[in-house]
């Protein structure tokens, strides 16, 4: 039987290593396996985060001061030009599925309406709105460095582990964004 998709996913050959059991044979074709999911797991992962980093910019400069000082035609010339792009950068379908607990959904959803909140708050408080984004991320090291927010911690806390990551990257994102105060920055690849 030869399964063989690239040429660095293994083999499985029926004559190969006759001297081995064949359970430790497949045993270790299995972790060649595992280990290839969990490279591909990073990797889509990564490209996850960069099409958020995409939308986290377009939405940024669709709420930019830059944009609400242009005159009525080219403000219009840049929203359709923004729409265009959001529209063609929503045709890219990345997921990695996080199995989650109905726990678990309920501790992501309370994390994600916290940070919502941030982002909604920057505009009326921006000092304010940074040491709470800060205080957030707190709670996501073991070490922090500023008291953390702890309704913050304990939803944080409920959620899974890849969530949990995410959320860490995401606070980070947000902070250098907030501590820009709401400049758009080029993205580097």
């Amino acid at each position: 039987m030869d399964v063989d998709i690239d040429s660095s996913i293994p083999k499985i050959e029926e004559n190969e290593n006759a001297d081995k059991h064949p359970k430790d044979h497949l045993l270790g074709i299995l972790d060649q396996v595992e280990a290839h999911v969990e490279r591909l797991r990073k990797d889509t992962l990564l490209l996850e985060e960069k099409k958020d980093s995409l939308f986290t910019t377009l939405d940024a400069i669709r709420n930019s001061e830059l944009l609400s000082g242009l005159l009525e035609t080219d403000r219009d010339d840049i929203q359709r030009y923004i729409d265009r792009v959001t529209m063609r950068c929503m045709t890219i379908e990345i997921l990695v599925r996080t199995n989650r607990d109905q726990a678990q959904e309920e501790s992501l959803f309370q994390v994600n309406r916290l940070i919502d909140q941030l982002v909604v708050s920057f505009k009326q408080d921006p000092s304010s709105t940074r040491v709470r984004c800060q205080a957030y991320l707190a709670a996501c090291s073991p070490h922090p460095e500023v008291p953390t927010d702890k309704a913050f911690e304990i939803a944080l806390l409920g959620c899974a582990l890849d969530d949990q990551k995410k959320i860490k990257k995401r606070l980070h994102g947000l902070l250098n964004y907030l501590e820009q105060d709401g400049k758009i920055v080029p993205l580097s690849d």
